[in-house]
């Protein structure tokens, strides 16, 4: 049985954007690609549990029994002091859980940076048909090479979060700034799956983003937002990782194809 030109060819590939509908069907449309993809959730989910675990028992020793126990002490000073310790208690805990989990999801989002590249490599396969350029394949070596990388994106992820974190004391401007920085902070971390398979370096990553900077922003706006749901962002990213690596890929493709086509229209 044939298939034709149109079914690999997706809508407004002239404009060099691939909706998210789009990306969405080519998901679901192929078994391979969603089976790979909730495999990488599970993956990720229970790296990311079982990380947060350990942090959480590692955070306990270094604790030791100050928070196990409240201070044995009478009188009014006394008092403020239990209800003191018990708010700290309180604090401690919520804010040592939120780092123990973000901590854990990064690690987890490193380790698993390999599948999510193979995820992104079938991906622009089926989408490219004949004109997908076949690299060396998966080598232990080039394995690695993409954990290495994925550490890269982690430590630029760190990076964004202090820059954010002192952003966000500007009124107004700082709130906008951070916004931004998250967008596209949100893109080249997707935008990282793809150009791996061609080892790009970080640097060249970063100026595919500069570049194609209306594309990044649509590209990384949608993960940016739901990255600032309090504790559920985690759950949601971590659901539609696999969509939003399919959907940048695509359109890095897509772009790709279009730039190397320049200079063919120009000759003609």
């Amino acid at each position: 049985m044939q298939t034709t030109s149109s079914e690999n060819t997706p809508p407004r590939r002239r404009a060099g954007w691939i909706p998210l509908t789009f990306s969405t069907t080519f998901l679901l449309r192929h078994v391979k690609l969603l089976a790979w993809s909730l495999l990488l959730v599970l993956v990720t989910g229970l790296l990311t549990w079982l990380g947060y675990q350990l942090a959480v028992d590692f955070i306990g020793v270094l604790t030791g029994h100050f928070f196990q126990q409240a201070p044995a002490v009478t009188g009014i000073r006394g008092w403020f002091l239990v209800k003191g310790w018990f708010v700290l208690k309180i604090l401690f805990l919520f804010v040592s859980r939120m780092a123990a989990f973000y901590l854990a999801f990064l690690v987890a989002y490193c380790a698993t940076t390999p599948g999510y590249i193979f995820l992104s490599t079938a991906a622009e396969k089926i989408y490219a048909g004949s004109n997908f350029q076949v690299d060396e394949g998966l080598t232990a070596a080039g394995v690695v090479t993409d954990l290495l990388e994925g550490c890269k994106i982690g430590a630029v992820g760190i990076l964004v979060t202090v820059v954010a974190l002192f952003a966000n004391f500007i009124p107004v401007a700082g709130q906008v700034i951070v916004f931004l920085v998250y967008t596209f902070y949100s893109a080249l971390m997707f935008v990282d799956y793809p150009a791996s398979r061609h080892r790009w370096s970080l640097g060249r990553k970063i100026n595919w983003v500069r570049k194609n900077y209306r594309c990044s922003f649509r590209l990384g706006i949608l993960p940016a937002l739901i990255s600032m749901i309090p504790l559920l962002n985690i759950f949601f990213m971590a659901l539609l990782f696999p969509l939003f690596t399919v959907h940048t890929t695509l359109n890095f493709v897509a772009l790709q194809e279009q730039e190397q086509a320049k200079p063919e229209s120009v000759t003609a």
